[in-house]
């Protein structure tokens, strides 16, 4: 069993109880993060003083590994365009920030080739600049923050089942391809809340054939909970998914075909959808719908490892969930419940004990 622990792969099959796999997710977690990582230090800074917003520790520096094509030094304009480099896209926002931090620290510490990944960061907020915390927590990240005008979607968002469902920043990633230059053709775009026990590589070595959008789907899943009485009574609604075997994914993890995308216009597809609901109401689940009208019957379909979703409960109380059965890859903790939240109160679940274990926050 030791030598098992030592394996740098996260990954697991089970077919034990829900209590096991998370004890042996705990174990594993555990072990790859101690011989892993260096003691992290206190970053000091006068905003950090200032607000404990911004008390982090500085993340360990984490390098290639001897197998990685190596790439010259260049300027951040000059490698966003580089096609061999692996493109991550995620919002970034203060009150998400904590999130953020964490699923970075987490893709890189499992990243066989951390210089090679170049990560694009979208931002509504143009009072805080969060480029210089960003670049003291990981001196060696390559990023790019962009400007997301949330006046773009204020008068297309509808109410939600959840208030934060309705936060133009979630709809950002409707926009990846206007965003980021032309010259980046594909590209991952993450949640907030999650975190890689795997190589983030191995989900951009993903193939997409000649569909536009990569992710998990659950075909299992209820696919008219997602939509209205008022849609399924109405053919001009429904017929969208004529031809189609629509299943439901979640938009929190994607690999996208940017190139594709421009060609199709996808983002007016999915305007199209937000207009019709602000008259018709036909869902109320945020910016979900939209890509599930578009695009489900025809993603790429990617294993669900990559995409251990619900771990933040339902859209309403949080409550407490396990993981699937099966490998893991990514833990996600969608839903009403965020695991630093939790923590800070006292009234965690099981697995956000995994989270806090990438969580890089100074609480003093």
């Amino acid at each position: 069993m030791f030598n098992k622990f030592r394996e740098e792969k996260m990954t697991w099959y089970t077919e034990i109880s829900s209590f096991m796999i998370t004890i042996s997710i705990v174990i594993i977690l555990a072990y790859s993060f101690l011989q892993s990582c260096p003691p992290t230090e206190a970053i000091k800074s006068s905003n950090s003083n200032l607000d404990p917003l911004f008390n982090y520790r500085q993340s360990p520096n984490f390098k290639n590994s001897a197998e990685c094509t190596a790439f010259s030094k260049s300027s951040i304009p000059t490698k966003i365009c580089n096609p061999s480099l692996v493109h991550i896209s995620m919002t970034l926002d203060t009150k998400f920030l904590r999130g953020s931090v964490a699923a970075i620290h987490s893709i890189l510490q499992h990243c066989h080739c951390p210089d090679n990944l170049f990560f694009h960061f979208i931002s509504s907020d143009k009072s805080i600049n969060l480029e210089p915390h960003l670049a003291k927590i990981f001196p060696l990240l390559s990023f790019k923050i962009y400007y997301f005008n949330p006046g773009i979607v204020q008068n297309k968002i509808s109410s939600s089942v959840r208030e934060a469902l309705e936060h133009p920043l979630n709809y950002a990633r409707n926009y990846l391809a206007d965003l980021l230059e032309p010259c980046v053709e594909r590209v991952i775009y993450l949640d907030s809340d999650i975190i890689l026990v795997d190589d983030i590589s191995n989900l951009w070595g993903t193939s997409l054939g000649s569909t536009t959008v990569g992710s998990p789907q659950y075909c299992h899943a209820n696919f008219t909970n997602y939509f209205t009485p008022k849609f399924w009574s109405h053919k001009r609604f429904y017929r969208t998914f004529h031809g189609r075997r629509p299943c439901y994914f979640n938009t929190g993890v994607m690999v996208m075909d940017l190139t594709k995308w421009r060609k199709y216009r996808y983002t007016k597809k999915l305007e199209k959808w937000m207009k019709i609901q602000r008259v018709h109401r036909i869902y109320e689940l945020g910016s979900l719908p939209p890509f599930l009208l578009v695009f489900a019957g025809k993603i790429a379909p990617i294993h669900q490892k990559w995409n251990q979703h619900g771990l933040g409960g339902d859209n309403l109380s949080g409550s407490c969930r396990n993981i699937h059965a099966g490998p893991v890859s990514l833990l996600h903790w969608s839903g009403g419940g965020k695991p630093w939240l939790r923590l800070d109160t006292g009234r965690s679940c099981p697995l956000d004990e995994l989270w806090a274990r990438y969580d890089l926050h100074d609480q003093k």
